[in-house]
């Protein structure tokens, strides 16, 4: 199924994961809105709203890109009416921007905790929430966060609380809207990877390398394997990456090594279970 002419709107996307997904979406012919406040660049991290845009535009795409805060209801609420006039509707949510912080509660301060939970939790909610009336509309509607399986597990907890609420918060939006919304035909499914991917953000947290991480392709591959599947058919649920390529026959991962990268250097994501391969 094409996602030619059809419309996305993307939390973020200014670089990384998020840029990987809408250039390859991109890549079909679809229009992709990103809402993002990344207009100058970061002095540690490349790339802007501005150069994502670009990149969509030469990978095929239509771009728009509107500069803003996924915490400002007036920005979302105003940014969600532009897309669909637009482009005459929307036809699928990614819920992509998020704010890390892996301190330990005792050290982790409140105006951090805030900022993790309003963009993570709040972000998607408000952001799939106002796109909920143009989604019913599509052929083929989703929505896709990018947000771990759920664990209740005390080891998925006890080490950074309160980035783990944040994230788990996505994925309790997931949980909550695949129910309210499966009679609407529309998907509603989390996306999470199995190992770290290198980005220039993960290794300015410290959370990842390039010789122990899978490159951004794999989660762009894995977006659109699921984006492109009837979202009244696949809906609920927590899905790995490695997990969905297999699904569709894919059995060497290796094309998502880095340059000299080993299977057997690859650490594991958080909140992930390991594999034969990967623990």
């Amino acid at each position: 199924m094409s996602l030619k002419g059809r419309t996305i709107v993307m939390s973020g996307g200014s670089r990384g994961i998020g840029e990987a997904i809408a250039v390859k979406l991109a890549r079909d012919g679809a229009n992709v809105a990103l809402l993002a406040k990344t207009a100058e660049p970061h002095p540690k991290l490349p790339g802007t709203i501005f150069t994502a845009a670009k990149a969509i535009e030469e990978a095929g795409g239509v771009a728009l890109p509107l500069v803003g805060d996924i915490r400002d209801d007036d920005f979302v609420a105003s940014a969600v009416a532009k897309v669909a006039a637009e482009f005459g509707g929307i036809d699928v949510v990614i819920n992509n921007a998020s704010a890390i912080d892996l301190s330990r509660t005792e050290d982790l301060s409140m105006k951090k905790f805030d900022l993790m939970n309003n963009i993570n939790a709040r972000g998607t909610f408000l952001l799939s929430k106002l796109c909920i009336p143009h989604l019913r509309k599509s052929v083929n509607p989703h929505i896709l966060s990018l947000s771990p399986p759920l664990q209740t597990e005390p080891r998925w907890h006890g080490k950074f609380t309160g980035y783990t609420m944040s994230k788990f918060g996505m994925s309790l939006v997931t949980l909550g809207l695949a129910e309210e919304l499966r009679e609407d035909g529309i998907g509603v499914n989390s996306l999470w990877p199995r190992t770290t991917i290198f980005t220039a953000a993960t290794r300015f947290v410290g959370r990842a390398d390039d010789t122990s991480s899978r490159t951004v392709d794999i989660m762009a591959d894995a977006a659109y394997v699921i984006l492109t599947q009837p979202g009244k058919d696949l809906t609920g649920q927590f899905l790995m990456d490695d997990e969905v390529l297999a699904g569709t026959g894919v059995s060497d991962l290796s094309v998502y090594l880095p340059e000299g990268g080993r299977d057997a250097d690859l650490k594991l994501d958080l909140w992930a279970e390991p594999t034969a391969t990967i623990r």
